[in-house]
């Protein structure tokens, strides 16, 4: 299977998942310029649980819009918010992440091909931020890590949703 296959199964997979558990999706992007809400949006049904995404590029937006803290914006922190930031910003249960370094050159030390995602959804588990290190030319780093966003996202509708008492005190 390649990419676009890839990517095509699994926004299906992401579609039955959040239709059966009820459950709706916003991301927020950086690397992958798009290609995230692209996929989302083209799975069936998606105006019933794909709540929409903002890419932020550009630090300054990540900052503004998304609230994620001064510093570097591509680390697992800058992930966690802009989880959180647009799954506030557009009343969505769970919020993707996505900020890298897709090359050629380092980004805020980190080397080329590093990623950093994050799903939100108000438990811990859900909250945690993950580093992934892929190889290949930016419009490659680019397309794995849609692959490897929406791979996550799937991972997280399979496990039971927060109720509002679990995300109490959380995220």
């Amino acid at each position: 299977m390649d990419h676009d296959e890839q990517t095509e199964h699994l926004a299906d997979e992401i579609a039955g998942l959040a239709r059966s558990t009820g459950r709706t999706v916003a991301v927020a992007e950086s690397l992958t310029g798009g290609g995230i809400c692209a996929a989302l949006a083209a799975a069936e049904s998606s105006s019933e649980w794909f709540r929409g995404g903002v890419v932020a590029y550009a630090s300054e937006v990540k900052h503004t819009v998304l609230q994620v803290p001064e510093g570097p914006v591509v680390s697992a922190e800058a992930a966690h918010a802009m989880g959180v930031g647009v799954r506030d910003l557009l009343d969505a249960d769970l919020g993707l992440g996505i900020t890298g370094s897709g090359g050629p050159q380092p980004q805020d030390g980190q080397e080329p091909g590093t990623v950093f995602l994050a799903v939100v959804d108000g438990s811990e588990s859900g909250s945690e931020p993950v580093r992934r290190h892929i190889d290949g030319d930016p419009g490659q780093v680019c397309a794995t890590a849609v692959t490897e966003a929406l791979r996550l996202l799937a991972d997280r509708l399979r496990l039971p949703a927060v109720t509002s008492s679990d995300a109490i005190g959380s995220g």
